[in-house]
Order: structure tokens, then C-alpha cells, then sequence
């Protein structure tokens, strides 16, 4: 006779053959009323809210369950601006959106870049920011009958071309030392620069203006402002001339094939998250991959993710923490396990901790770690009702 142990918690039970078919009806049984937990919300959109147990300790889930042929999903930013920051419930009020969870990573200071994405991000087929460190990215892409979804680690940015020379630049975000960003009316007013640089205005694809002595520019509408500091900053200016030909054009390959992405090349809008957290309905992290620290991947925080099911469907799950006999969170091996339990066969882990947040029908469903409750994020995936043509 073979003897099974199985862990549940402090219990061992000591399963014979015998007990290996009902033992697997039991678990179909329990499959089954998990699922009959969601209740439908919208037309294509469902909703559960699970209490559930690692061990002895208490992890308080919601998920959504999207049907992409009766929603649609949009990535909104934060006041509207690339650098802004609003809780998730006010960008789904202003939107109109039936649901939404909070999205990518951003700048989380006091500074005034705070609510910088911390990765790509695109809105309505403009690229706002660049990768960062090879981030996993979610791709969007709204079709006229359904919603389609990709999850890829992609190298994304703006290349600049002036005489036959090619710069790489960042977008949308703080000008470093030796450094080259491109600016867009989408991130404000002005470039925010410090002094020490050189600025040009490029418009229909030639300088139009440079700026040598003045920092923080105004960004006009129509027209992008091009920062560049230290050797960089020298290079160009010694390239630039007046009315000078300048292309900017957007670099994109996937990391794991080194060719041009093909999701990128049809999405609407893009948010960043870090780390896969299921590929081909297998575990396989790469949050070292993305230089992310130990203790966030491995130690129990609030996490946001999304998953993609065999059938089609998108799960948008948020997951509590740091509530100690509440909800204590998980790390990015459980919610993975979570996911593949309920049948995911792709997802990734987006912006946790404080910034976990679910609205559905108006209402904030979890419960946010931080003191002062729903935190103003960068950016949030909404969800609305499909319109067909």
C-alpha cells in the first residue's frame, strides 16, 4: 500500500489509492464553488471576493472576471498628464468606467516628477514613457469585436536622427546628467529642466528653435522639446543647426526574441508591471531579470496582477496586505500559484503595496494598506462597456 501525506495548514492526512478518486472529485468539488462565487456586475463583467488562507494566515483577494467581447480596457492617466498623480477611483469617475484597478509603477515622492512612470507607458498609440530595465509591459489592443491582451519584456523608447547620427532618448521624465529626453505637451507645460543643458524645438520634423542659457522651456502644443545635458548635450549641439532635419522615430523588440514586437506594433495603450508571473500556464518569474530587490518579490506585500485564461477571459485581481490578522499579502511565487490554481495560462504582477486598489460600479472594493486609505497612483487600467459599430 502507498501512503500520501498531504499538508493543509497543521493537518497531514494519509491518503491510500483507494482514496486518490475521491480525493480528486473533492478537489473538482472545491474548484466548483469557487467559481460559482462571482456574481455578475455588468454585461462582461464578474465579480468574487475570496477570503483565503496561506497556512494560518488570512490573504483577502478580489478578483474580476472580463469577457473582452462585451468590455473594453483603456489605460488612464493620472490628472491626465505624465506626470500627475489621482486615485484610482477618481480617474474611473472622470472616465466613466464601470471598473478599475490601479496600474503600472510610478515615481512615488514629493518632488514635482512624482507620478513619473517607472517603465513604458502608452495612451491611445502615443508612446509617454520608455522601459526601464526590460520591464514586463501589458499591451492593449481594442478591436472593433474584442479586446486583446499581451504580456511581454520589451525594450521601448524614441531614437533621435540628426545627420546620419542616432541618439537614444528617454521620454517624458527628469533630465539626468549627460542625458537626452524628449518632451511632450502630454507631460506638461514645461520641461521642469535644470540649467546647465541645451534645449531644441523640433516641429514637422525640424529645428525650429534652440535654447542655450534657459532652463525649464515651455512645451509647445504639436511640437516636441528635445533636453540634452553633459557629452550628449555637447554632440548635439554641435549637430544642431537651424531648420536642420531631425527624425525621431520609436525603437520596440521584444527581450525574449530581439525582434521588432509585433504586440507593440498593434496596441492602443501600454502600462509596465514587474515581473511575469505565469507564461504558457507555468510559473516563470523574472522579477531578477528586471532588477527588482528580493524582499519585494519574496516577502508579502499588497499586489495588483492580471491574468489571462485559457477561454479568453482577463482576471484583474487585487490582493491585501500588510493587515495582520486581516489580510497579509503574498509574494509574487503565491500569487502566481493563486493565479495557475484558477487556471491562468499568462500573467503579470503590476504596482503593489499601497497603491492596490479595485473600484467596480463606484465603489473602492478592497482595503488599501496605506494609513490615509486610497493612494494617488500614475496611472489605472479602466474598464467600460463595449460600443459596437
Amino acid at each position: 500500500m502507498k501512503i500520501l501525506s498531504v499538508a493543509r495548514g497543521k493537518f497531514l492526512f494519509a491518503i491510500t489509492d483507494r482514496s486518490y478518486l475521491l480525493l480528486g472529485l473533492v478537489c473538482l468539488l472545491c474548484v466548483g464553488s469557487a467559481a460559482q462565487e462571482f456574481r455578475q456586475v455588468y454585461p462582461g463583467i464578474e465579480h468574487a471576493r475570496v477570503e483565503h488562507r496561506i497556512g494560518e494566515d488570512p490573504v483577502a483577494i478580489n478578483v474580476l472576471r472580463l469577457d473582452l467581447r462585451k468590455v473594453r480596457l483603456d489605460v488612464k492617466l493620472g490628472m491626465d498628464q505624465v506626470v500627475g498623480t489621482e486615485t484610482t477611483s477618481s480617474i474611473a469617475a472622470r472616465h466613466g468606467a464601470l471598473a478599475a484597478i490601479n496600474a503600472g509603477f510610478f515615481r512615488l515622492d514629493n518632488s514635482i516628477f512624482a507620478g513619473d512612470p517607472a517603465g513604458a507607458l502608452m495612451t491611445d498609440g502615443v508612446l509617454l514613457s520608455e522601459s526601464l530595465n526590460g520591464r514586463v509591459a501589458m499591451m492593449i489592443e481594442n478591436g472593433r469585436v474584442e479586446t486583446k491582451v499581451e504580456f511581454e519584456r520589451a525594450d521601448l523608447g524614441y531614437s533621435i536622427i540628426i545627420k546620419a547620427r542616432e541618439f537614444k532618448a528617454g521620454i517624458n521624465r527628469e533630465r539626468q546628467a549627460d542625458d537626452i529626453v524628449i518632451y511632450t505637451k502630454a507631460f506638461g507645460n514645461t520641461s521642469l529642466t535644470r540649467p546647465g543643458g541645451v534645449e531644441f524645438i523640433v516641429q514637422n520634423g525640424r529645428i525650429r528653435r534652440i535654447i542655450t542659457s534657459d532652463s525649464s522651456n515651455p512645451i509647445p502644443e504639436n511640437a516636441y522639446l528635445i533636453s540634452a545635458s553633459g557629452m550628449q548635450g555637447n554632440e548635439l549641439r554641435r549637430l544642431a543647426r537651424l531648420n536642420a532635419r531631425v527624425k525621431i522615430v520609436v525603437h520596440h523588440s521584444s527581450l525574449d526574441t530581439m525582434v521588432p514586437s509585433s504586440a507593440f506594433s498593434r496596441a492602443e495603450d501600454i502600462t509596465n508591471g514587474v515581473s511575469h508571473l505565469i507564461q504558457n500556464g507555468k510559473v516563470a518569474l523574472t522579477w531578477e531579470a528586471e532588477k527588482a530587490s528580493r524582499s519585494f518579490a519574496e516577502s508579502r506585500h499588497p499586489r495588483t496582477a492580471v491574468a489571462k485564461m485559457k477561454d479568453g477571459k482577463l482576471l484583474m485581481i487585487t490582493v491585501d496586505g500588510r493587515q495582520p490578522g486581516v489580510s497579509v499579502g503574498m509574494t509574487l511565487q503565491e500569487v502566481a500559484e493563486y493565479l495557475l490554481s484558477l487556471g491562468a495560462v499568462d500573467a503579470i504582477n503590476l504596482d503593489g503595496g499601497g497603491s492596490t486598489t479595485m473600484v467596480l460600479d463606484g465603489k473602492v472594493m478592497n482595503k488599501p494598506s496605506d494609513a490615509n486609505g486610497e493612494r494617488k497612483i500614475g496611472d489605472a487600467i479602466i474598464v467600460s462597456s463595449r460600443v459596437r459599430s
